[in-house]
């Protein structure tokens, strides 16, 4: 499973590394991004949730 997060989508709410802090943080410009892009095994519910949760739809998880 890999995760992506569309940089100018992204606002920056600080939601997917909230619920998925393996998987997404928010980069000194305040946006989101993916630390790995494949998504460990033990959070592929996580990470789907982050997606899922995010307002404006810039996380790809597949």
């Amino acid at each position: 499973m890999k995760a992506r997060v569309d940089k100018d989508t992204c606002i920056g709410c600080g939601l997917c590394p909230s619920i998925c802090p393996e998987v997404f943080e928010l980069t000194d410009e305040g946006y989101a991004h993916a630390i790995k892009s494949e998504v460990p095994e033990d959070c592929h519910d996580e990470a789907k949730e982050a997606a899922e949760s995010c307002p404006v739809d810039a996380i790809e998880v597949e």
